[in-house]
């Protein structure tokens, strides 16, 4: 390439003034988008605590109405009913009514809750129909209230995040503030529920949100605080499940617990497994769907005739399983008969929830092994009590691997602070052996065989860990602006182009523009005049310490598939080009950076010098 006399280079005082400027507006109007944000979620989290209530007082209303014939908003349990064998019949007509439900309604209440708000979140922009926020509590208060095995979180959840979702639908917003809102919604009637706010939102992060960031968090924890204070309001104070106090552990107890921890774990896979079989099951019956709670509301009734502990939401089971005063049979039939009504009630498509089922089952099961362990070794230094919590705990980690939640919900329902550390050993070992053994969980499952991928990890964004010197071409080729188009025609005939476009630099270093090999090559073109004819101008450009994201957005705004980049030091010396291949060339930058093994020990230069000195000794076989 030929040398060129200076020329005055471009200044780029103006643009740089102009970019500062958008970046101020750009930030303060995050922060107002921030604010707004915010304010839509305690909105629907003010919403969803009056939800809350009439959806529990409903469940109440329709549990007294069908097994004592009562008018009443009071809880009573199921349990104590007096039907005799008319009680089978009572699961069985909620669920011809939930049936009915779904068909002439919406289909979408069916199932759990979770699930279905998980598929929304991935798959539709975070857009649920607004007539679940109506259908979803009614459904579900019938069939829990006829004796369905279920707990009001699922429900309440499903409802917050359809109430989030359609308020964010109302509002002009992007997809991912809709998101935020849905989850906001749906942690906040899991807040309301149970007082537990900090559960809520790690139950947000875990399992709606799928990142940590200050945008989605704060609105996330201002709605959960809200619900909480919704609770307090509308409900009784105090712990959800009030247990006896528990005494700080030993070492050797913690072992155990996380022993126990590690069974229950092995339980919820075979849990899980069982529900999603019974599904299969029913979806291979030939009767139309509509249909399917109904014959999962016998199930119910006909264990609920044999154990009548099995009907209904089972809260009070949980307390009794707490206080570690049951007996070693009425533990084992509650923790087998629950799991068996529940099962097949879900596997049949009605409405209701999981997370008390789940903890009940594993509270039993976490009782059981505690009571047989206290049995055989009555020296061992640990209680009922907290096996039961550590086990309902763990199941509910070990079925849905939200770690961190089911740590705090049980911390925060039963106020016991002495249960932290047998909750994370036993947690910890839930988690671990539901990751080793169990592709799916009872929560993702359901949208995994509908072809709908859910994250399983939470890593920071990476197009804000890699700069664009990292990943820019350090190498490239300029073109002088006084060179002909044949001059660079012959020397890209002995350089075969890599790209498809290639940057004008002026001898100063300024950038002045691109040309295309297109353009370069076009026999529409005169060979004789210089390349300055057929550059073409690039708006934005991006320094070199910038992080990707910022380029990516500068790109995208512009509609460029490449940007100039500058030196960061003199905002003016133009280093190359930034294209969108080098970005998607950064991935597998990334991906070799996480992958790559070695030793890499942090060294200061005289230990260096004698791990240098003790190699040379050894090859020279003086060691």
């Amino acid at each position: 390439m030929s040398k060129t006399k200076n020329i005055i280079p471009i200044s780029p005082a103006l643009g740089i003034f102009g970019k500062f400027k958008m970046g101020k507006n750009k930030e303060k109007s995050s922060k107002k988008r921030l604010l707004f944000i915010s304010m839509l979620s305690v909105g629907v989290a003010v919403g969803i605590s009056l939800i809350a209530k009439v959806l529990v007082s409903l469940i109440n209303l329709v549990t007294n109405l069908s097994f004592y014939q009562q008018f009443d908003f009071s809880f009573q349990s199921p349990a104590n009913n007096h039907l005799g064998l008319l009680v089978v019949i009572v699961p069985v007509i909620g669920g011809v009514i939930v049936g009915l439900m779904a068909l002439y309604g919406s289909k979408a209440i069916r199932g759990h809750g979770i699930p279905e708000a998980m598929e929304q979140v991935l798959t539709n922009q975070s857009k649920i129909k607004p007539s679940i926020a109506i259908l979803k509590p009614v459904s579900s208060a019938i069939a829990i209230g006829t004796g369905g095995p279920f707990g009001a979180e699922g429900p309440i959840i499903a409802t917050g995040g359809a109430l989030g979702s359609t308020l964010g639908q109302l509002f002009t917003v992007s997809a991912n503030e809709r998101k935020i809102i849905l989850a906001a919604g749906a942690t906040a009637g899991m807040s309301a529920i149970f007082g537990t706010p900090l559960a809520a939102v790690f139950l947000a992060i875990e399992l709606l949100l799928f990142e940590f960031s200050p945008k989605s968090i704060i609105p996330v924890a201002l709605a959960c605080i809200t619900g909480a204070a919704g609770h307090h309001l509308l409900f009784e104070s105090g712990p959800v499940f009030p247990m006896p106090t528990l005494l700080a552990p030993s070492n050797a107890a913690l072992g155990i617990y996380s022993l126990i921890g590690i069974l229950v774990g092995l339980a919820s896979l075979a849990l899980t497994k069982m529900v999603y079989f019974i599904e299969d099951v029913f979806e291979k019956i030939p009767i139309h769907w509509m249909w399917w709670p109904a014959i999962g509301g016998l199930a119910v009734g006909i264990v609920g005739y044999f154990a009548p502990r099995t009907l209904g939401v089972g809260y009070d089971n949980i307390i009794s399983l707490l206080s570690g005063q049951l007996s070693l049979s009425v533990i084992l039939s509650l923790c087998l008969f629950k799991f068996i009504s529940w099962a097949i009630a879900l596997g049949s498509g009605t409405s209701g929830g999981t997370l008390a089922p789940l903890m009940t089952i594993g509270g039993a099961s976490g009782a059981a092994i505690g009571y047989l362990l206290h049995s055989f070794f009555p020296g061992l230094d640990i209680s009922v009590s907290m096996s039961a919590l550590v086990g309902m705990s763990a199941m509910f980690a070990g079925a849905s691997r939200a770690y961190l939640t089911s740590i705090l919900f049980a911390l925060e329902s039963t106020q016991q602070i002495n249960g932290l550390l047998p909750l994370l050993g036993a947690c910890s070992g839930a988690y671990l052996i539901s990751v080793f053994f169990m592709k799916n969980t009872i929560m993702t499952e359901k949208i995994a065989r509908r072809g709908v991928h859910t994250p399983d990890s939470y890593e920071p964004d990476l197009l804000l860990k890699l700069r664009v010197s990292e990943v820019m071409d350090h190498n490239p080729v300029f073109i002088s602006p006084y060179n002909t188009i044949a001059e660079v025609r012959k020397y890209f005939g002995t350089h075969p182009p890599k790209e498809n476009q290639y940057a004008i630099r002026d001898p100063k270093g300024s950038y002045l523009g691109t040309i295309s090999i297109l353009d370069l090559f076009s026999p529409s073109v005169d060979a004789t005049a210089g390349v300055i004819t057929i550059t073409r101008f690039t708006k934005g450009e991006v320094k070199n310490n910038d992080y990707l994201k910022q380029a990516l957005s500068l790109m995208s705004q512009e509609e460029n598939d490449f940007l100039p980049v500058v030196n960061h030091r003199d905002g003016v010396t133009f280093e190359g080009l930034l294209s969108y291949k080098d970005i998607v060339k950064a991935y597998n930058i990334n991906h070799e950076k996480e992958s790559k093994t070695g030793r890499n020990l942090l060294l200061d230069r005289q230990a260096k010098k004698i791990i240098v000195k003790g190699k040379r000794m050894m090859a020279d076989g003086r060691v």
